[in-house]
């Protein structure tokens, strides 16, 4: 840290109200029909202006500031990059017609609204632990979307179950969540440890799942059984292929070389230039276009997750992040990894996560995996609040919003109860460590 507390200065003032502010526009994107891209794009941008104003009018130097962007630009390009080519996939799959097969073959096997809710639900679940949750979100909504891309009140409870899977599913790998990465590689639990914290978070998604369950309408979507089968276009099987190798080349690159998992999503993406090359000599008139279909993906997902932990980052800089730390002193460890979960439903996880371990109060192991678990699923109860919640906002405009989160949060704070009562009866009273 640089040994500068701004929070009580004229800047450190402005840009908490100016992050407050902001944060209103993005969770009122319903209201004033404004992307959420474009406040978190300004808030995350201004305020660091105006903290190199200060720095400049105060004479202070300026390379603590610096170090601090040129880490934000390193940690935003990480995922600004993997988000990149998880959706250039997607939307190469979406060209292929994969996601109209399987919508054909899910519609024309005649599944209620009900079954299909479970079907991508449990999909996200056990699917996130092994890719991660932002990828399996990303695809399984967009599969939810294909099915049918006006019943609401069929779309929005199955959105928000699998955004709570895919983030369930990801707490109790450290492969399937940045928030347990984290943890694992700082050394707070070996690989089987993390493996505890399956029964909360199974738990957790599927009483959640359970009360959204009612919410989902009867019947099922309509299918025209005039229509003509659904049949991949050529080359897609392999590009499906490919998108499951670059997901484990991610995986295995971090793992044994402890590269940024974005590298090998883009030695993936390149990969599937090369393919792409290849196909078109060999099928002149149905080839794709890696590049045209680049030009699909929503750019204002990638833009929103550049102001937003820019903004972050700025009130991290400012020191405003250590408060949640000093939530241990006050109230102790449990209720203070408790309330992590909260925090990191309206912060990103990822800063709050990072000033933990950095703070690295006195805790043990136990402790440590309640709040990686509670950093990790206490996001879903906000739309925003994790990586997994911002994709499936993207890929479902319109229909997966803050407003329509809101409206069923009550199921995932039930379902949240739950996974921390079941830690507590796993570690405080069976004693597991």
């Amino acid at each position: 840290m640089h040994g500068l507390d701004l929070t009580h200065t004229w800047v450190g003032y402005l840009n908490l109200i100016i992050f407050i502010v902001g944060y209103y526009f993005i969770a009122a994107e319903e209201k004033f029909h404004m992307n959420k891209a474009k406040p978190a794009l300004l808030i995350g941008t201004l305020m660091f202006m105006l903290l190199g104003i200060y720095f400049t009018m105060n004479h202070l130097d300026p390379n603590p500031l610096h170090h601090e962007m040129e880490r934000l630009i390193l940690e935003i390009a990480e995922i600004f990059f993997f988000l990149f080519v998880a959706m250039t996939f997607i939307e190469t799959l979406i060209e292929r017609k994969v996601f109209d097969v399987l919508k054909y073959k899910l519609t024309s096997k005649g599944y209620s609204y009900k079954k299909l809710f479970w079907i991508t639900g449990t999909l996200a679940f056990w699917i996130s632990p092994v890719a991660d949750n932002l990828t399996t979100a990303l695809i399984l909504s967009t599969v939810l979307y294909t099915i049918d891309k006006t019943k609401t009140q069929f779309l929005v409870p199955g959105a928000i179950n699998i955004v709570v899977a895919a983030n369930a599913g990801g707490a109790w790998s450290p492969f399937g969540d940045i928030t347990t990465l984290m943890a694992w590689t700082a050394g707070k639990g070996e690989f089987v440890d993390f493996l505890y914290l399956f029964v909360p978070s199974f738990a957790g998604w599927f009483l959640t799942a359970w009360l959204l369950s009612f919410f989902v309408p009867k019947g099922e979507p309509h299918f025209d059984a005039n229509l003509p089968k659904a049949e991949l276009k050529p080359g897609a099987k392999v590009v499906i292929w490919l998108g499951a190798f670059t997901i484990f080349i991610a995986v295995m690159g971090h793992q044994f070389f402890h590269f940024p998992a974005m590298w090998g999503m883009m030695f993936g993406l390149a990969l599937l230039k090369m393919y792409s090359y290849l196909h078109k000599r060999k099928n002149q008139h149905d080839h794709f276009d890696v590049y045209v279909n680049m030009k699909n993906v929503e750019n204002d997902t990638l833009l929103f997750f550049f102001g937003i932990l820019s903004a972050v980052g700025a009130l991290h800089f400012m020191g405003y992040l250590e408060y949640i730390v000093k939530l241990y002193d006050h109230i102790g460890p449990t209720a203070g990894n408790i309330g992590v979960g909260f925090i990191s439903a309206i912060v990103d996880n990822v800063p709050v996560m990072s000033a933990i371990l950095k703070a690295n109060p006195p805790m043990g192991i136990d402790q440590w995996l309640l709040v990686t678990m509670t950093a990790g699923i206490g996001g879903s109860l906000i739309s925003f609040g994790s990586a997994a919640g911002v994709g499936v906002m993207g890929r479902m405009r319109g229909v997966y919003t803050f407003g329509a989160h809101m409206k069923y949060a009550w199921t995932v704070l039930a379902g949240y109860i739950l996974s921390v009562i079941l830690w507590y009866i796993q570690f405080e009273i069976l004693g597991l460590y």
